[in-house]
């Protein structure tokens, strides 16, 4: 007899809004470059689907962490498959032909019109990026037993969001006549750097509902024995 899988209050929960904040953060953002000027660094170029991206990182810490590597990856693939849909919907919308009162297809096909490019980009470094910072978490939470969570969280974001950042500007807007090169250049390095800043910002945030939910579920996992492949159907 096959053992009663175990439920959670939360975890539903969580899901949903990695992958709301994940579809809405790599399609509304990516295509502008933002600029704003700071004190001693003066001006500051940078994606601006940065400022709320890295929340699918805090999410996807929050996953590891209390539910482990194969609970997160299952919703690492949700997310995935969410991006696809978003990408189809888009490119449907766009080709559907404008009735002749509406005058906004050029401003739809500026905003959507490279979503293909644009999406396709993000699902690979998404895919990547989340993988390697589950699996560095997971790692990390048993070689330190469970100690040094913050850093933990950090160390992890680093190595994911430097996959990610890497990834995803080039493949997405190299050669691609929407920004000139040096500019993709300057967005890995902003967007990593920023990533990463948004992550140790929000730590006091992060800790604090990770033990909650650590309480609230009644669970802590740790990953000794898991199948890290990313392709795994089994727990």
């Amino acid at each position: 007899m096959q053992p009663q899988a175990r439920t959670y209050k939360y975890f539903d929960l969580v899901m949903v809004a990695f992958v709301v904040v994940l579809v809405c953060s790599n399609l509304i953002g990516p295509a502008k470059a933002a600029q704003i000027d700071l004190p001693l660094l003066g001006a500051v170029t940078f994606g601006a689907g940065v400022l709320f991206f890295p929340i699918s990182y805090i999410f996807g810490d929050i996953l590891t962490e209390v539910y482990g590597y194969s609970r997160a990856r299952r919703v690492i693939w949700t997310g995935f498959a969410a991006l696809i849909f978003a990408a189809i919907m888009a490119a449907v919308i766009v080709a559907l032909p404008p009735a002749p009162t509406w005058e906004n297809q050029k401003v739809y096909e500026i905003a959507f019109g490279n979503t293909w490019r644009i999406a396709g980009a993000s699902m690979i470094a998404y895919f990547c990026g989340e993988f390697v910072n589950s699996y560095v978490l997971a790692k990390m939470k048993v070689a330190t037993a469970g100690r040094y969570m913050r850093t933990r969280f950090v160390a992890s974001t680093v190595a994911g969001e430097a996959v990610d950042s890497a990834i995803f500007y080039p493949l997405a807007f190299w050669n691609s006549g929407i920004m000139p090169n040096e500019l993709v250049l300057t967005l890995v390095v902003s967007q990593f750097i920023a990533k990463t800043g948004v992550e140790i910002a929000f730590l006091p945030i992060t800790t604090r509902i990770v033990t909650a939910l650590k309480k609230a579920e009644q669970e802590d996992h740790y990953d000794r024995d898991t199948n890290f492949s990313p392709f795994a159907v089994k727990e």
